[in-house]
Order: structure tokens, then C-alpha cells, then sequence
């Protein structure tokens, strides 16, 4: 017989309509909660200026990813061409003003570094990949992919606390109110 310990991960509040959420979302955000989100079947606009969510951080990791690319492809095409084996073409110096020949192999490695930068820092930034989220336990939480409206508010939050989050969240117009736990 196997005893599990569940943790409490937070409350789970449905809301009518996508307005709804957005007003639920501006009352939690005004609140000062900071470990929170909201779900719906479809985007809905200016939720996350709703939500006071900071622009992301992605496009500096990509520049960084793209210049490192554009250095290694530069790096390579003239350490090999020019320093290591100069190559002759067309009775054309090997020096540093060839680099027009360097153009595609620059280009491919920013393109390649790129894009290999937004795949790992989008799994990095979204903590990902996570195979089980305790929200999938809960008993309303499927309708997300339907028709439902959902903000959840962690438990983590600096701000939680089970009698005044729950009093919010109906305050904001939430129903169904669940509290939903998380296996430890």
C-alpha cells in the first residue's frame, strides 16, 4: 500500500467569458501576485498587458546566438582560406578583404545559431520539458481546450494565502474555485 503526500499547488477559478478573465486578470495582477496565469481555448487581446507580463528577454539571447553564429562562420572561412591553407582563386589575394567569399558560410551559421538559441532558451525560459503539470489533475481543468476560462494562482506566490486568494478570486468573478493539489 503506497501512501502519497499531495502539496497544494494553488487555486483554480473559471470565469464566464474571455472579458470576464481579462477583469479577473487585472484585479490578480493589482492584487501584487506574481506566480500566476491565465488559460483559454484561444488568445485573447492585451491579456498580457492585462497580467502585467514584461517583454520577454528571447530576442537578446537570440542576437547574442546569431553574433556568436556570424563570428564562428567569419572565424572558420578565414582561419582556413587565409591563415592555414591560403586558396588562390582567380589570381585574387588571400587576405582579410576576400571576405565576400565568407558571405554564405556567415550567414548559414547565424541563421543555424539562431535558431538553435530559440529552441533551447524557449524550453529553458518556459521550464520545459515538464511531462506533468498539476493542473491537469483537476476536475474542471479540461474545458480550457473547449470553452473555459481559467486564472490560477500558485501557492508559491509570496502573496498566497488560502482564505484571502479564495476571496479574491470570487471578488474578481471567479466560480467553481478549486484548490488544487500536486503529488510531492
Amino acid at each position: 500500500m503506497s501512501t502519497s503526500v499531495k502539496r497544494v499547488y494553488g487555486y483554480l477559478a473559471e470565469f464566464e467569458s474571455a472579458s470576464a478573465l481579462y477583469k479577473g486578470a487585472e484585479k490578480v495582477r493589482d492584487a501584487g501576485f506574481k506566480k500566476w496565469d491565465c488559460y483559454s481555448s484561444y488568445p485573447i487581446h492585451g491579456l498580457d498587458d492585462a497580467m502585467g507580463v514584461r517583454r520577454s528577454i528571447l530576442p537578446y539571447f537570440v542576437f547574442f546566438g546569431g553574433s556568436t553564429g556570424l563570428l564562428t562562420g567569419f572565424s572558420l572561412a578565414f582561419i582556413t582560406q587565409v591563415l592555414i591553407y591560403p586558396t588562390v582563386v582567380q589570381s585574387k589575394p588571400a587576405n582579410i578583404f576576400t571576405t565576400a567569399a565568407f558571405f554564405p558560410i556567415m550567414f548559414e551559421l547565424t541563421i543555424l545559431f539562431s535558431g538553435f538559441t530559440v529552441l533551447f532558451c524557449v524550453l529553458g525560459l518556459m521550464g520545459l520539458p515538464r511531462l506533468n503539470h498539476p493542473l491537469f489533475a483537476s476536475r474542471q481543468f479540461h474545458r480550457v481546450t473547449d470553452d473555459g476560462f481559467f486564472i490560477a494562482i500558485e501557492a508559491r506566490d509570496p502573496n498566497f494565502s488560502a482564505e484571502e486568494t479564495k476571496a479574491l478570486l470570487e471578488e474578481a468573478g471567479g466560480s467553481n474555485i478549486e484548490l488544487v493539489e500536486e503529488e510531492d
